[in-house]
């Protein structure tokens, strides 16, 4: 990846190029912000002017590559079949390589899926920094720097933070560390202190929008629409426009769900319904679960902006031709939200980390009654 090649981030790119140009390039560094915003591909350009500021075209093809001998990767992975008896990243490091030419916006679940641990949670374990441990500990390969890029480093355990401390505070020399995450509150407060803290936005709807329209050659008024979708994240807007056939399904779900719990109240017929409508969530993939869930969260949301008459912020119109959202706006408002929003994210919360899916989702479809029907 290039900085050429990357949406946006101008002023970034040129604050990183700067630190290398003036050698003022900060041994350790967090990059905060959502992969969808393309944290990944940033740190890749930024490695690749470290690593290859004299090394030429063959530096640079080894970096196309994935596979300059001075450049480590380190990504959360967990047990399998393929892995050795404590796995760690270079385990996986094909299908890494593939995933980051394929996806390089991609989050940690396309991570999973693409790296078949989809059904695992992933972490960054103490076998993998005791491995990074030993990889630095080596002369770079070229002579020059060393570049370690920690990705997802906010799915680092306690023993493997604990353990890679004193290697982020007193790293050899010429050593680049780059740690990349996406909640910084994840990562323990003296790993944060011991680094220089950049944090990377969030894309403009444009941008997005221009980008979708370069690479999946879709008309400009659709990539607007799904730019704001997506609300900044390149790979999600990605992914609406790969799974624009679920929209119609994820709609007649959502409806039969706010429907089944408007009734419920004084109806124990609709818990029954309602525990039948969680069975049914329940059996799909992981994935398509936190995609709907996602979907329910922005279908809650547009309805607030239009109930508090933010008509040109509202993008949603549902296909069904007996629910419109002009009715169901009126019964979500602010004191509701907070409510609906911090279930449906505690949901996807406990479903990432293989929690029993149709506990899950049947609490959060009970849940449902109580929030709809809250008097304010």
């Amino acid at each position: 990846m290039r900085y050429d090649s990357i949406l946006g981030l101008e002023h970034i790119k040129k604050h990183l190029q700067s630190t290398v140009d003036n050698d003022r390039i900060a041994h350790a560094q967090l990059f905060v912000g959502p992969t969808g915003s393309g944290i990944l591909p940033l740190a890749i350009a930024y490695s690749r002017s470290i690593l290859c500021r004299d090394g030429g075209a063959h530096c640079d093809a080894q970096l196309d590559a994935l596979s300059h001998p001075d450049l480590h990767f380190s990504y959360p992975i967990a047990s399998s079949p393929s892995a050795s008896e404590k796995p760690v990243a270079d385990d996986y490091i094909k299908q890494w390589r593939t995933f980051v030419k394929e996806e390089p916006y991609g989050d940690i679940a396309a991570w999973g899926q693409a790296a078949g641990l989809d059904k695992k949670e992933l972490l960054l374990n103490v076998h993998e920094a005791a491995a990074i441990g030993k990889k630095l500990s080596l002369k770079a390969y070229e002579g020059g720097y060393k570049v370690l890029l920690i990705w997802g480093a906010d799915h680092m355990n306690v023993a493997a933070a604990n353990k890679l401390l004193k290697l982020i505070e007193e790293p050899p020399a010429k050593t680049v560390i780059l740690l990349l995450a996406e909640d910084e509150d994840r990562i323990i407060k003296t790993i944060q202190s011991r680094c220089q803290v950049l944090h990377v936005p969030k894309l403009a709807n444009d941008l997005v929008a221009n980008g979708l329209v370069s690479s999946q050659r879709i008309d400009e008024s659709k990539a607007q629409l799904v730019a704001r979708q997506a609300n900044g994240d390149y790979f999600k807007a990605q992914q609406l426009l790969a799974n624009e056939h679920e929209d119609t399904q994820f709609e007649a779900w959502f409806i039969a769900w706010v429907r089944t719990a408007f009734k419920a109240k004084g109806n124990k017929a609709s818990i029954t319904d309602l525990i039948a409508w969680s069975e049914n969530i329940a059996s799909l993939n992981r994935d398509t679960q936190k995609r709907f869930l996602n979907y329910c969260l922005e279908f809650f949301r547009q309805a607030l902006l239009l109930n508090y008459k933010a008509v040109p912020a509202v993008y949603l119109k549902p296909t069904s031709t007996d629910f419109l959202l002009e009715k169901f706006a009126p019964f979500i408002d602010g004191h509701k939200i907070v409510d609906i929003n911090n279930s449906i994210n505690e949901a996807m919360f406990h479903i990432e980390r293989n929690g029993n899916s149709k506990i899950i989702l049947t609490d959060l479809a009970i849940s449902l009654t109580r929030m709809i029907h809250k008097q304010a």
